[in-house]
């Protein structure tokens, strides 16, 4: 892993109660999964015109902050990506970018606006998570692939046109490490040891 990483969370303090509060890592040159789901699971993006915006402003913002998506799936009111990411502070500026714009956007055609659009059950916007290695990877890139069979839309993801491919997985995975992309060596508990299916 090249550079520092910055961390940042909805609050100050690192910690509150005794517990550890949820923060969003930003580092250079890695795999990440990130989630995000619409506040109280709310289905703003269920329809095909909200779908296209999400995608209009997921390609431009990728493409003009370095952000190299793997494999996306977008369902009605979440969606998941695996991509490798260039640099922390693009990561910041496509996670600032995409969601200000998707959310303005999407509010412009529903007939009530959406407070707080991108929100999960403890009131965080997005979760990230760095890749590991590469058997993590390849967990994480079946999980997203699947998820058109997991919410019962159909079986084979290749008929569900909201789950993008971008790249060969294995190819994906080769590229990672030749560039040294899997984080490694962090003393931080929400990267050791569990290795869930989900990238979390």
């Amino acid at each position: 892993m090249s550079g520092p990483i910055h961390k940042t969370s909805a609050h100050g303090d690192e910690w509150r109660h005794g517990k550890h509060r949820f923060e969003h890592w930003y580092a250079d040159n890695q795999v990440y999964f990130i989630t995000a789901r619409c506040r109280d699971r709310f289905p703003a993006l269920a329809s095909e015109q909200t779908k296209a915006i999400f995608w209009d402003r997921f390609d431009h913002w990728s493409g003009e902050c370095g952000i190299l998506p793997w494999i996306v799936s977008l369902l009605d009111n979440h969606y998941h990506l695996l991509a490798y990411n260039r640099s922390a502070d693009g990561l910041r500026h496509f996670m600032s970018r995409l969601h200000g714009s998707v959310a303005k956007l999407v509010n412009d055609t529903l007939p009530q606006r959406r407070a707080d659009f991108w929100r999960d059950d403890e009131g965080r916007e997005f979760f990230d998570g760095c890749i590991r290695n590469a058997k993590q990877a390849r967990l994480t890139f079946r999980y997203v692939l699947l998820q058109c069979r997991r919410h019962g839309i159909c079986n084979d993801p290749r008929d569900y046109p909201h789950t993008r491919v971008y790249v060969d997985c294995e190819r994906a995975i080769q590229e990672a490490q030749e560039l040294s992309a899997f984080m490694q060596g962090v003393p931080y508990q929400r990267y050791e040891g569990r290795g869930r299916k989900d990238g979390r």
